[in-house]
């Protein structure tokens, strides 16, 4: 079992680049000018994003399905708090900072995840079922991280 892989290492680069334009461009998240600070933070944001979140997700369906997924920026503003809150370097001042942090790391990631090339998006565009009868299955990549829109 691999527990240290280049693609593992390239995501926690992308995230502590995006912890970083966050803390730079949202007014209530600060840290103490160092980037070890910067490291250990995106390094427990994706630890409770890989054990917290899908827990919350779970718990939060309801609210998910309601808001149409609307919630789940606030399970982002969460768990970006509860960085705050576990590295005393790394400050969170309230929930708008850890919201507004939220929305840029995930745009930072997508965007830096897309332009190197890490996810890729395949569109599908579909007219009807019967258009679709003598069609040949569409075109599946290998990577199953891959996100497909069907249009």
């Amino acid at each position: 079992m691999k527990i240290f892989t280049i693609s593992r290492f390239i995501t926690w680069t992308v995230n502590t680049l995006a912890v970083l334009v966050a803390a730079n461009v949202v007014p209530g998240i600060s840290y103490e000018n160092n980037y070890l600070t910067l490291i250990l933070a995106a390094l427990t944001l994706g630890i409770l994003n890989t054990l917290l979140k899908p827990i919350l997700i779970i718990l939060a369906f309801p609210f998910l399905m309601i808001t149409a997924g609307l919630f789940y920026f606030f399970i982002n503003a969460a768990l970006l708090a509860l960085v705050g809150f576990f590295i005393p370097s790394f400050h969170v001042d309230g929930f708008l900072s850890a919201l507004f942090g939220g929305l840029i790391i995930s745009f930072v990631s997508t965007l830096t995840n897309f332009i190197i090339g890490k996810k890729k998006l395949l569109l599908r565009v579909s007219q009807s079922e019967q258009n679709n009868a003598n069609r040949p299955p569409p075109f599946r990549p290998d990577d199953d991280n891959d996100r497909t829109i069907d249009v």
